[in-house]
C-alpha cells in the first residue's frame, strides 16, 4: 500500500481559514496579504514537494498559486497604502 502525499493542499486550506479569520476579525487588508503569502508558500511547496494530483501538472499549479498569491499581496498593499497606486 502506498502512502498518499497531499503536498501543499492542507497548508493552503488551513492557512486560508486562518487568513480569512484574521481578515474578518482584525484587519481586512492584512488578512488579504496573509492569504496571498499562504498561496505563494503553497506554490513553493507544490513546486518542491509535488503531490499526487492527476488533473493538473505541477507547473500549472505553481503558476496559478503563485500568480494569485502575488496578486492578493499587491492588492492588499495598495488598499493599505493608496499612495502605491500607479497613476
Amino acid at each position: 500500500m502506498t502512502r498518499e502525499r497531499w503536498g501543499s493542499y492542507p497548508l493552503v486550506l488551513v492557512g486560508a481559514v486562518v487568513a480569512v479569520a484574521f481578515g474578518v476579525l482584525l484587519d481586512p487588508e492584512w488578512g488579504g496579504f496573509s492569504l496571498g503569502v499562504v498561496l505563494a508558500l503553497g506554490a513553493v511547496f507544490r513546486l518542491a514537494g509535488g503531490g499526487l494530483l492527476a488533473v493538473r501538472t505541477r507547473a500549472t499549479d505553481t503558476l496559478i498559486l503563485g500568480a494569485f498569491g502575488v496578486a492578493l499581496m499587491a492588492g492588499s498593499l495598495v488598499l493599505e497604502y493608496p499612495e502605491l497606486m500607479p497613476l
